[in-house]
């Protein structure tokens, strides 16, 4: 049986051109001490002082080239000489890319390396995971009832490192985050994105309006602002990328970034982004961890998503469950050790011991349009059409459209 197919894995651009590389560059325009502007968001020192990112969840590049009649304002600022094509982090998941953009730490520094993520004690980060987080939820993965895990385990603590909004309020950038209101106070808020004035808004209308209030400063101030839409990303998941409904949906994300663009003033800058890209499946594409006794064999706890697995084996069996998921998987995925993860870069050039002990002994990274799904833990997940998180292009591949006032 052939089951899918047999490229090399596409690598996040770890430095040069990732999510990663964003806020740090904005940051850079705008003065701040300790960042570099590696993606030129500032053609001349001093032109920048208001620099906003809307980040659209899972608007890939690829989706967006393929569709150029929904979205004709998006790919017209595009072919801007500034605008250009960046990569996602590893995994391309949310929690991971936003994290990243707000950190600008690579995942194997700033330790979120997961949908989900065994996690072991804080004192003994390199022990055997005691339990898997639910990075997007802060909560229990897998259970019938997810447990909040914001007392046990903080996610100041999870995730210690100061974020580029800290850095930039600290001198003196007026900070502004835009964002639906059940994400003021979540767990991967305070992870990835402490710092500055949270407005909780509730449709496009006032996530507009806030994004360019939070920009409207005086040209002798200075401000930054992130902005959040995620519709596309879930009608992505329900209905497929490329569906008839996510295109209606990239219609609507297409007037956003055209009415926020018309708004600018001189000296401001807007960067549009997304977290990753998406592929669509069918249940052909399905391997069901839950009713595959050879990939379960030795295994203490399963963690990540559909695309990508991290396999935690009990004491003794790493080595005889990476040759079962090599054998049994074939080429519906890249099996690899975290050691071989590591060194081939997957979570960046640096992986600290934290981080570590948060990656699986054994990454399953799926190939194609396969799915590495739980239908018993995680039926919900194992339902959805579209899906992401892995090293293909199309998940990759982001792109970063600027528009200047």
């Amino acid at each position: 049986m052939t089951r899918g197919p047999t490229e090399e894995p596409f690598l996040p651009a770890y430095g040069h051109g990732t999510i990663t590389e964003v806020m740090p560059s904005m940051a850079a325009a705008l003065g701040v001490p300790g960042f570099a502007d590696t993606l030129g968001v500032a053609r001349h020192a001093g032109d920048v002082h208001a620099a906003g990112v809307l980040l659209v969840d899972g608007l890939g590049a690829d989706l967006l080239a393929a569709h150029p009649h929904d979205a004709p304002a998006l790919l017209e600022l595009a072919r801007s000489a500034d605008s250009r094509e960046l990569t996602s982090c590893f995994p391309a998941t949310t929690a991971v890319s936003i994290t990243s953009l707000g950190t600008g730490l690579t995942p194997g520094t700033h330790g979120i390396e997961g949908y989900s993520m065994g996690v072991p004690a804080l004192d003994e980060p390199e022990a055997a995971p005691d339990v898997v987080l639910n990075t997007l939820r802060w909560c229990s993965h897998g259970a019938t009832d997810p447990v909040d895990l914001l007392t046990e385990l903080p996610p100041e603590e999870i995730q210690p490192r100061p974020t580029v909004l800290q850095q930039a309020l600290r001198h003196g950038v007026a900070v502004t985050q835009v964002a639906p209101e059940v994400q003021r106070r979540s767990g991967l808020t305070r992870a990835a994105l402490r710092g500055g004035r949270f407005h909780g808004v509730s449709a496009l209308g006032d996530l507009a309006a806030e994004f360019l209030h939070g920009m409207a400063v005086e040209p002798e101030e200075r401000a930054l602002v992130y902005a959040y839409h995620g519709d596309l990303d879930m009608i992505g998941h329900q209905h497929g990328p490329g569906s008839l409904p996510w295109r209606m949906q990239l219609q609507v994300v297409d007037r956003l970034v055209a009415a926020l663009a018309e708004c600018l003033r001189p000296g401001t800058v807007l960067l549009v982004v997304a977290d990753h890209g998406m592929v669509a499946t069918d249940r052909g594409w399905q391997v069901d961890l839950d009713h595959s006794p050879m990939l379960l064999a030795g295994v203490r706890r399963l963690a990540g998503e559909t695309r990508v697995r991290h396999v935690h084996a009990v004491a003794g069996a790493a080595d005889d469950v990476l040759a079962a998921w090599r054998s049994e998987l074939g080429d519906a995925a890249w099996v690899v050790s975290r050691e071989e993860a590591v060194e081939a870069g997957w979570f960046g050039p640096q992986v600290t011991d934290v981080a570590r002990g948060r990656i699986g002994d054994v990454v399953a990274a799926a190939r194609g349009h396969w799915t590495l799904v739980r239908s018993r833990n995680e039926p919900r997940e194992t339902a959805l059409v579209g899906h992401h998180g892995s090293l293909t292009p199309a998940e990759q591949r982001i792109p970063l459209v600027v528009v200047r006032g």
